[in-house]
């Protein structure tokens, strides 16, 4: 199953480059990044880093009703986990953070994993809302272009997915008796064997979503999201001053939120393509010519990519965990 997965991934982001170069005059590409000031990067990556530390304050807030965890450590947890996403396949790097989390702090992996979807939920939310403030202006932009049907279709599907999925779990946080009495319910359908394993799990699942059991933790965890999603966005546009264009600080919060729905489909480890592709598309329809608009998306992959991933494999390597130990953490992991 991994390895179909991984295989997709390929099939997938092969397509998307093979997208993304049509068209390129790769002279002109090469020059956009010759002449590049770098130096915007040292307080794009500044800002990023904050965001991070965003992240783990609100993986430390979901934590906080089970157990109340340092941030500094959630910091490390989360660095971790972007590591992980970043090099494996599937977005390991959840999974590895959950299972970290265990054994620092004897929290459920499945519990901590219900909190990962909750913040990997609310994320789509707000990239949707990142989305569909825009759109009308890229309408407006690229009235006639198929790119904007696709964005459109985009956006629809993944309001109706996270939407969906975000009311579900609110209200089995709002009604936590009758969310197990329906899980029972279900787990009975089960052949005996499995009941008792999945009932245990989808208990400890349930109670990763206590701290969403009121409108007020709900809410903080909205905005809290939105700040991350702005300081990510605040990257792009620092990044964006290496080079010789400009468009407005909403263009590039469309851009993040289109990007970021893209890689949510399977790629290869590190997003190559899904991230590349989308990102190219919605600075020409901007009116950035593509040679640019690719150099600039693949300065900018490369500064969200790098240092995280070098800052959290420094991290994994001081919690002695080893690369060719990360599968078995995986095969371990619903047992926790």
């Amino acid at each position: 199953m991994k390895r179909w997965h991984f295989l997709l991934g390929i099939a997938i982001s092969t397509v998307f480059l093979y997208l993304a170069l049509q068209g390129l005059h790769l002279p002109e590409f090469w020059q956009a990044l010759r002449h590049a000031n770098y130096w915007w990067l040292v307080p794009g990556i500044a800002v990023y880093f904050v965001g991070v530390g965003v992240r783990a304050w609100r993986w430390h807030y979901l934590i906080r009703p089970l157990k109340v965890v340092p941030v500094p450590r959630m910091f490390r947890l989360v660095a971790i986990g972007y590591m992980g996403n970043n090099i494996y396949p599937a977005r390991a790097g959840e999974l590895l953070r959950a299972v970290l989390l265990k054994r620092h702090e004897g929290v459920p992996v499945s519990a901590s994993l219900s909190t990962i979807l909750i913040e990997r939920i609310y994320d789509g939310v707000v990239m949707l809302a990142f989305v569909f403030l825009n759109l009308p202006e890229l309408t407006r932009l690229t009235a006639h272009s198929g790119f904007v049907g696709s964005i459109q279709h985009l956006a629809i599907g993944g309001a109706v997915a996270f939407v969906g999925a975000l009311a579900v779990f609110l209200l089995a946080a709002m009604f936590p008796q009758r969310a197990e009495k329906v899980l029972r319910k279900s787990v009975g359908l089960l052949p005996q064997r499995f009941r008792d394993p999945v009932l245990a799990v989808g208990l400890k699942f349930l109670t990763g979503l206590e701290a969403l059991r009121s409108p007020r933790e709900a809410l903080m965890i909205f905005l809290t999201s939105v700040l991350i999603w702005l300081l990510e966005t605040g990257k792009y546009w620092f990044v964006m001053h290496a080079f010789p264009f400009r468009v407005s600080f909403f263009a590039l919060m469309l851009m993040n939120g289109v990007v970021n729905l893209a890689t949510t489909l399977p790629s290869a480890p590190g997003y190559v393509g899904t991230f590349d592709t989308p990102g190219i598309a919605v600075l020409t329809a901007y009116g950035v010519e593509k040679s640019l608009a690719a150099g600039y998306t693949l300065v900018l992959h490369v500064a969200l990519w790098l240092p995280i991933t070098l800052l959290g494999a420094y991290y994994l390597a001081r919690e002695g965990v080893k690369p060719a130990e990360i599968e078995q953490i995986e095969a371990d992991a619903p047992r926790a």
